[in-house]
Order: C-alpha cells, then structure tokens, then sequence
C-alpha cells in the first residue's frame, strides 16, 4: 500500500518533535497505521534551519501554498499558529480535499465551526489532540472513550506556564512577579507570556472540550476568562493554612440553566488528585454519569509529548482514508445536525463557592457586621478565618469561605462589604471549587 504523504506548516519546537518522533517510530507507526507515513514536503520561513533539522530527507520551501496546493499531499498538518494565516491556510487545504492535522487551539476556538463545516462538506477530516493538553488524549477521551456518558463537568489545569508560577509561588513563598520571572529564565514561559499568564490559552482549550462534551458550537467569546496576575502569595498561604491549593482552573459545567464555561484561579481541596499537579504539568477530571469521575494527567506541551498527539491524529486519518465521510467519528464528537443551542451562563448567573479575604480596621463589630452583609445576601459561612493583628498593628484580614452560591449574590455583598468605613481597599475574591 502506497505511504501517506504529508506536508509539515512550521518546523518550530513541536514541528520539529513530529519529524523526529516520525521517523524514530516509523516501523512502529506503519504497523499501527497500515501504511507508512511520511513527511515529503515542509514549509518554513527560515529554509536554513528546516533544511538542518530534516537534513535533507524531504523538500523545504518557503511557501505554505505549495503543500496546500501539492497535488500528492494526503494531509497537511498546520504548526503555524495564530488565527491569521493559519486560518486562511487550513481553509484552503480542506477546500483542496487534503485532511488537516493541527495543534493550534487558538484557530479552533476562534474559527472552528467555520473550518469544521467546511471540513464536513468537503469530506475531509480535522484533526486537533494536540490543541488541548499536549500528549494527554483528552479529546479523544470526550470524543468516543466517553460516548456511552452524559458528561456533567469538566475541570482541567491546562496550561503549564500558570501552573509553573503557582506552583514556584507556594513552594517559595515569592510573589507573582519574581516567579513569572524565573519561568521565563526557565523557558517555562514565552518572551510575551501574556496568553498564558492571563488565561487566554486555557479559554481557548476550555472552549473546544466544552464543545465536545456538551455537543454545543464553538463559542470562545462567551467564555469568562480571568489569568492569575491579580494573586497574591498572602492568598496562597491561606489556601493552604484552610486546606485548599490555588490553581488556574478550566471549568466546563451542565446546568439546568445552561452551560458554564469559566476559565479563572480556583480554591481546590488539597486532599483532590488534580489539586497536587505541580509545575508545568497537566491533569484534566472529568465527570459523567455512568463511568463517575476520571482523571488525565502528563505532559501539556513541549516537542515531543506534543508530537505524540499529532501523530496520533496522522495514524487515525490514515486509518480512516477509505471510510465514508459519515461513517467517521465526528469533529465535535455530536453530529452536526444534533449540536445544541445550550446557552453559555453569564459569570452573574454561575454558582460556585468562594474566598473571600477583606482587609479591616481590628475594630469591635467588624465581624458582625461583615457577616450580616452577606446574610442578607443569602451567602452562607462554610469556615472562617481571622488573624491576630501583627505586633500591636490596628488592621488585620478576615477570611471566609462560604457555601455555594451565585456570582450576582458575591457581587452584591462585597460592594457593601467595601463601602464600609472599616474595610481597607477592596476585597479579594476567589472561587472555590470542591469537585465531588
């Protein structure tokens, strides 16, 4: 049986991983897949460097459209990035009838339903394991491990950068700034880290499990996302003294008002699996009805472990060359004309727990009056937390953890709670999830 033929957008790191991984585990892959696969042709602007890396075992340009337009390229896998050309690039690839393998989660998240559609008419498939947690097959997992389920939750730790910097935060004890800047010494995080640090990146991979899970369409404008450049050591210390670790948590949830889709820090109980996932690795827990709680844990990025999920992605297309277009796993899991219009809840309308820690004049009646606000607000105390104030100082921090509520509720009580005279500045809010 004739090879597969691939043409290879970008040779960066995970670009790179793939070339090698393909051809280190090429007898390995051609028994899984049937057939060889080959990488014959690659696009890169720095030809030199791509020349180098493939030492002259394929054909470099510097021209994406020569792949896409290649009339012997079976699959083009897109390693570019971005939302620009990228998009333009895999549209034309499908138009072209070529299957699409892609790592890029920001593309998906932005302009999925449009790329899925035109992947759905033109009979072609778009692959993407490795948008999502790097070499951990959650989206296989949601796509058809867990077909037989009705998924209620998904939470995941899903970019390594964040976790890396709270994890250096905690064990440290240093603040948000000088542990950025250790990630970034480290290559844990990139020259402008602004994706990563607030949240952006997570969003865009909350976005597409939630799509899969739920059988909703691609809608990452409506998900809430919040990074972790706001938090404070001091917070960290109390999680832990209160039984609870700080993580940036990706959250997709079934409700009966709607679905929420949340990306923000998160109060987690020390005593949960994914609350111990410390530095850059990642861990997704997913939640349904028949099979109960599974988690997913490994590496989410770097060259190889990447590279394993595109590759996966080359093996399963190959498999499915001859298979009619309607007979193959669909892209989100649902078929098209099943999808659901299940509204995305606004933050106001979510219910969760919280933190909350205020900083106060250490006055008689402070207290009291703090939680009355929050009586009226129906928000009920879970614990309580109230330091002695330092050497003699007259301001200390109370903290509290309530019970479930709703975001509009937390909203209102802590406008009161900050109007008062005994409260210096603003109170600081973070969410708590107990993921029973």
């Amino acid at each position: 049986m004739k090879p597969i033929k691939v043409g290879l957008l970008g040779i960066g790191t995970v670009g790179a991983g793939t070339f090698t991984v393909l051809k280190r585990n090429a007898e390995e892959i051609s028994r899984r897949a049937g057939r060889r696969i080959e990488i014959t042709m690659v696009a890169d602007l720095d030809v030199a460097r791509a020349l180098a890396l493939t030492d002259g075992e394929c054909e470099v340009v510097n021209d994406a459209s020569l792949i896409i337009n290649h009339p012997e390229i079976d699959i083009v896998i897109e390693l570019i990035g971005g939302a620009g050309i990228a998009r333009t690039l895999v549209l034309q690839a499908i138009a072209n009838g070529k299957h699409v393998v892609t790592a890029n989660k920001a593309l998906l998240a932005l302009h999925g339903n449009e790329i899925f559609k035109a992947a759905q008419e033109k009979g072609v498939i778009v692959a993407f394991e490795a948008a999502v947690a790097g070499g951990i097959p959650i989206i296989k997992v949601l796509r058809e491990s867990l077909t037989a389920n009705r998924i209620e939750w998904v939470a995941g730790i899903i970019n390594g950068t964040t976790n890396f910097i709270l994890s250096e935060m905690r064990d440290k004890g240093i603040d948000f700034t000088t542990a950025l800047s250790g990630a970034m010494q480290l290559g844990y995080a990139e020259a402008d880290p602004t994706v990563d640090i607030e949240g952006i990146d997570a969003g865009h991979k909350a976005t597409l499990m939630a799509s899969i899970a739920f059988g909703i369409p691609v809608q990452f404008g409506k998900a809430h996302v919040e990074g972790i450049t706001k938090l404070q050591s001091v917070d960290i210390g109390y999680a832990e003294q209160l039984g609870y670790r700080i993580k940036l948590l990706a959250i997709a949830k079934r409700t009966p008002l709607g679905i929420e889709l949340r990306v923000h820090p998160t109060l987690i109980p020390t005593r949960r699996l994914i609350a111990n996932v410390e530095g850059a690795m990642n861990a997704v827990l997913v939640q349904a009805d028949a099979v109960g709680a599974t988690m997913y844990y490994g590496k989410g990025a770097g060259a190889e472990p990447t590279a394993s999920a595109v590759i996966a992605d080359l093996i399963d297309i190959s498999r499915l060359f001859t298979a009619q277009p309607d007979h193959r796993v669909p892209h989100l899991a649902f078929q098209p004309d099943a999808m659901t219009d299940t509204p995305i809840l606004p933050m106001a309308e979510i219910t969760t727990s919280y933190y909350l820690r205020m900083h106060v004049a250490d006055q008689l009646g402070v207290l009291a009056t703090v939680t009355r606000i929050l009586a009226d607000s129906d928000i009920s105390i879970d614990a309580m937390l109230q330091k002695e104030p330092a050497g003699g100082a007259s301001e200390t921090d109370i903290i509290i953890l309530t019970h479930l509520t709703q975001e509009k509720c937390v909203d209102a009580a802590i406008a009161r709670i900050e109007a008062l005279a005994t409260v210096i500045g603003k109170v600081t809010r973070i969410r708590l999830e107990e993921l029973e």
